[in-house]
């Protein structure tokens, strides 16, 4: 309990201070006009209060991320909280805030077009292709998950196509229609509901008397059933996502730039978003360490269902609340995902819309862009639900990577204090290169082959950007 209540309570300073910081040196101003109201269309740019763009924001952002992965991370022990904690802060709450304020800065712009601005044309094109298909594999993955969970927990549908059916007429509508019609309405209560969902858990964990494991000597390891081919570098930070640092986050904090009505209350919604789905990460972790009597156990209750985590939360959540927690885990795992796979829909929309400068103000124009992208996701529902979700994930922290570049090289152009992200982005950088070059599905090669190929390439990367800094520096 300790360690959990102190990784809370970091998390809560970091967004009381730190954030302050962050939003000192981007020079957020409440005087400029934000494109809510410059680009006014009440389709995707209108203004909403500060309170509804940040439930959405989070909602957009939470997922399963911070329900699956945090599960899936605390398999590794109390060394997830570490990753939790001074990700979220240091890294992911950075990394959302910037993508939405640089969003603002640049009316509203998707951010793949801000990587176009500061990265070139060919990091423009690169990425847009890379984040569409990040895009389409999280309606995929947002589709296969709710239709599951539905499929084993109601007695409406017994087939999962036919809830796969349904999720998608709903990811049409919520996708073609303007942001305040069903998203600026229901969202606000889903994310609500998300929160109340955790706080309740831990609170029915505390009081029933579960121990949470502590961080100490002994348990600062990789307990990891399987540790020769899990290690905690670089799997467990590629398991462990939403509730660290997301690239998904990047392509969601556009949508509420174009909503926010003063550039103050960016640390609100992108900052203090992010630290909230931290939180939620890390009561996930503290009761799927906790609930089955410890992380062995965790591990052994992973490995008889096939890592589905879904099962894990239902069962914690009948335990725990009884009846109402029953409904309560139908709501948050079914809801939340639902949500994050429709926005992403809408922001792969967007992405496109942007990059071949489309219109978006009528109908007939966003559907046209949006069928190609509904066709694709509905192959890719028709693949493997491991496979897919071990291929977001990488995908996930690759774009977050490339965004944290992105960032670091505004930060230079504008002579401001770019350690920040340029710190960050060479540690995910060498977690993501070194995840693809050791893990089965990647190129599976010896730990120590891998993580030097890894280290190099961030290394070469933080090079660059210094020689970049110091022509930059002397041609002025």
């Amino acid at each position: 309990m300790i360690t959990f209540s102190i990784s809370v309570i970091l998390l809560i300073l970091g967004y009381l201070f730190y954030s302050k910081i962050i939003e000192r040196i981007a020079g957020a101003r409440s005087d400029r006009e934000t494109p809510a109201y410059k680009l006014q269309d009440n389709i995707d740019y209108t203004p909403l209060p500060w309170w509804r763009i940040f439930l959405i924001q989070f909602l957009n952002i939470a997922g399963l991320g911070p329900i699956f992965g945090a599960i899936a991370g605390a398999m590794w022990g109390p060394v997830a909280f570490l990753w939790i904690v001074f990700g979220s802060i240091f890294g992911g709450a950075v990394h959302d805030y910037f993508s939405g304020m640089l969003s603002v800065k640049h009316n509203g712009l998707s951010i793949t077009e801000i990587i176009g601005i500061y990265l070139g044309k060919f990091g423009k094109l690169a990425m847009s292709l890379f984040t569409v298909f990040l895009m389409v594999i999280v309606g995929a993955v947002f589709v296969l998950g709710p239709a599951g969970i539905l499929m084993n927990s109601t007695s409406i549908f017994s087939s999962a196509n036919t809830w796969i059916a349904i999720i998608f007429i709903y990811y049409i509508l919520a996708t073609l229609l303007p942001i305040n019609t069903i998203i600026g309405k229901i969202y606000p209560v889903f994310g609500f509901a998300l929160i109340f969902m955790a706080l309740g858990l831990i609170i029915a964990l505390i009081v029933g008397g579960y121990h949470m494991p502590e961080l100490n000597t002994e348990t600062f390891q990789n307990l990891h059933s399987n540790k020769e081919n899990f290690p905690i570098f670089p799997m467990m930070f590629i398991s462990i996502a939403c509730g660290a640092i997301s690239g998904f986050h990047a392509t969601q904090s556009p949508l509420m730039a174009r909503c926010i009505k003063n550039e103050t209350h960016g640390r609100k919604v992108f900052y203090g978003a992010m630290i909230s789905e931290g939180i939620v990460a890390l009561i996930w972790a503290a009761i799927a360490m906790s609930f089955y009597g410890g992380v062995h156990e965790l591990n052994t209750t992973m490995s008889e269902n096939n890592g589905n985590a879904a099962i894990v939360v239902n069962e914690i959540a009948n335990s725990l609340l009884g009846t109402f927690g029953a409904i309560l885990a139908l709501f948050g795992v079914v809801a939340a995902p639902i949500s994050t796979g429709d926005t992403a829909f809408r922001g792969a929309r967007l992405i496109i819309a942007d990059f071949f400068h489309i219109s978006q103000s009528t109908i007939i124009k966003r559907l046209l862009v949006s069928i190609p992208l509904f066709i694709a996701g509905f192959i890719f529902t028709l693949i493997d639900f491991g496979i897919i979700w071990r291929y977001f994930a990488w995908a996930n922290q690759t774009l977050a990577a490339v965004v944290l570049w992105t960032i670091t090289v505004y930060l230079v152009q504008e002579k401001k204090n770019f350690y920040i992200t340029f710190i960050p982005a060479l540690f995910l950088t060498a977690v993501i290169l070194s995840y693809i070059f050791v893990a089965p599905e990647g190129f599976n090669l010896n730990t120590s082959v891998a993580y030097s190929i890894g280290i190099a390439a961030s290394i070469a990367c933080g090079i660059s950007l210094l020689v970049h800094r110091k022509k930059q520096f002397h041609s002025k």
